[in-house]
């Protein structure tokens, strides 16, 4: 199996579990506060990590422009945990979570109009397929 594989079902076993660790925790928390202590220690976490793993003199290739990309990305980042906070506070976590993974249509839909990425008949049936079930869930 190739190592982005097992990355990417790391991230989506990890990723399961916010909802249900954040359902719990915002029972009596505002989302907003509870979304910026949840970012402060990620960043806490990963710049340990990036510590221990030395990624802090690696800086080739980091330029202004990839500096303002990631600055992007950390704020779609950041409304995007923000909202789902919100969301699944007041919501039904699988509702929410259906809902909220149309992005991974939404990103393949973005990722050929902007980065050319291939799409092919199998893509869009598989990405009109998570919208549908989307849809299914949350009735």
């Amino acid at each position: 199996m190739r190592l982005y594989i097992i990355y990417a079902i790391l991230a989506a076993f990890f990723a399961s579990l916010v909802p249900i660790f954040g359902k719990l925790g915002l029972k009596e928390v505002n989302p907003t506060l509870a979304t910026a202590v949840r970012a402060v220690i990620m960043a806490v976490f990963l710049v340990g990590v990036a510590l221990a793993t030395g990624a802090l003199n690696k800086t080739d290739g980091f330029t202004a422009r990839a500096l303002l990309l990631i600055t992007l990305s950390g704020l779609a980042g950041a409304l995007s945990w923000l909202f789902y906070f919100m969301a699944i506070k007041a919501g039904r976590v699988p509702t929410v979570i259906a809902v909220d993974k149309t992005s991974v249509a939404l990103a393949i839909l973005l990722s050929w109009l902007i980065l050319g990425s291939k799409m092919d008949v199998k893509t869009a049936v598989g990405a009109v397929l998570i919208v549908l079930g989307a849809i299914l869930v949350s009735l």
